[in-house]
């Protein structure tokens, strides 16, 4: 596995140290009293959504399947924990030879999750599945939350193309897997090079402001543009003069013109004008694009406005205000020897405190009325019920170890178009509220 494909940098040999210290600390004292090879159930779910969110979305899987296949203790990474003296000599020779050779279930990505949806369930040994916690949570937890922010802001766009344009507001490689997910929930393009040459997601640009406070004058740095990218480029209008710049811009490119952007001012008004002085020069068909740190309610504000698409940064790689789904990674089943034939006995915590949780391996499965609407996400331990056999929502994802399939990222994109329209009409409300379907145990 080619490390540029996780979004890493070409140094990093492995995930094995996208961990937390006492994952490993938790090995080798289980390695010393002889339970790390117990088998083990884990299991990751959220005890509620983001305040006012009403469903999440299931983002990052296929990265987690590729940190899972590249999780490696390599000679350095070993080397480094001898050096620190994380673990001692027995737990290096134990992760000298790591693979992991369990199985892993989980919601397919895409779908939409609430709160106790078991979305991604681990087994095998304790010892295998206790290093996964943390790279799994890290990747899910942050693609989830931007996936989520994007389906809010692709439903408030009705149908309207959305840019993912957060990279210079986010870590580098964050960026990457923020564009990912951004695509999974709804946008159509990205200004990140790195996210469309890993991922294939659609990519464009054309100029920011510097370009035009580069030449003598606003009309030189036009005509440049369209000299070098055409009469179809997108010409950002709002450095000076906004009625001046579109004005010069269709005596530029002509009515051909691809589309202007906006990126400052009161954005309604200023479309709505921009929209009559197209019209007015001929430009019918020159696309209007406004950018400025938008998120969902700004752009649910401009549905009545002549837009044409928009550019979306800071909020949607920070999650519009929620950058984590505060998924969790608990331990809900297990043996009670290293013989792989003992049965499974449910365990869970019970402190309190709100940190409760069910023990015992999940099915989820969700319950649609007459009309084909979801009207419940059950979740049960037990036999799965006749009418909901056809309603199951864990797929096989790895076997023994072995990844079974991965999908394109237009096919996960599609699957949570289709999931969301299967939720109730309030799912899509912007107004705070709670789940839009309760979750139930049976």
């Amino acid at each position: 596995m080619n490390t540029a494909d996780l979004g890493l940098p070409v140094d990093v040999p492995s995930t094995a140290l996208f961990t937390d210290q006492y994952e490993l600390t938790m090995l080798q004292a289980a390695l010393k009293a002889g339970t790390a090879e117990r088998r083990s159930v884990f299991e990751v779910f959220t005890r509620r959504l983001p305040e006012g969110r009403r469903y999440g979305v299931v983002a990052g899987t296929g990265r987690v399947l590729d940190a899972v296949e590249n999780f490696r203790f390599d000679p350095g990474v070993l080397g480094f924990l001898r050096e620190r003296s994380i673990v001692n000599a027995e737990t290096l020779d134990w992760l000298a030879g790591y693979r992991f050779a369990g199985d892993v279930w989980g919601y397919q990505e895409g779908e939409v999750y609430f709160p106790g949806s078991p979305i991604m369930r681990v087994e095998g040994t304790f010892a295998e599945c206790v290093l996964l916690e943390t790279v799994i949570l890290s990747i899910l937890n942050h693609d989830s939350a931007i996936a989520a922010a994007a389906s809010r802001m692709s439903s408030a766009a009705q149908g309207r193309p959305l840019i993912e344009m957060g990279a210079r507001r986010t870590h580098e490689l964050a960026a990457v897997a923020a564009s990912r997910a951004a695509y999974v929930g709804g946008f159509t393009s990205t200004s990140d090079l790195a996210a469309g040459f890993r991922y294939g997601i659609p990519t464009v640009g054309t100029s920011a402001h510097a370009f035009t406070l580069l030449h003598d004058r606003e009309r030189d740095a036009f005509q440049a543009q369209v000299d070098s990218l055409g009469r179809n480029t997108t010409l950002l209008v709002d450095t000076y003069d906004v009625t001046e710049a579109v004005r010069m811009a269709v005596e530029i490119a002509g009515p051909e013109l691809g589309a202007v952007r906006i990126d400052s001012g009161d954005l309604l008004l200023v479309a709505h004008r921009v929209r009559q002085q197209l019209d007015e020069l001929g430009a019918t068909d020159t696309r209007i694009i406004v950018t400025s740190d938008l998120d969902e309610y700004a752009i649910a504000s401009l549905a009545a406005a002549p837009v044409d698409a928009y550019g979306v940064g800071t909020q949607l790689v920070t999650g519009s205000g929620h950058p984590t789904c505060s998924m969790v990674y608990k331990l809900v089943a297990r043996a009670e020897s290293a013989d792989p034939t003992d049965p499974l006995v449910p365990v869970a915590k019970k402190s309190s405190g709100g940190k409760t949780s069910v023990g015992g391996r999940k099915w989820a499965a969700r319950r649609l009325d007459e009309h084909g609407v979801a009207e419940a996400e059950v979740i049960g331990t037990g036999p799965v019920p006749d009418d909901l056999q056809e309603r199951q929502l864990l797929v096989p994802l790895v076997e023994s170890g072995r990844v079974l399939h991965r999908e394109p990222l237009d096919v996960v994109r599609e699957r949570h178009t289709t999931a969301r329209a299967k939720l109730p009409l309030s799912a899509t409300q912007l107004s705070r509220g709670e789940a839009v379907i309760p979750t139930e145990y049976v």
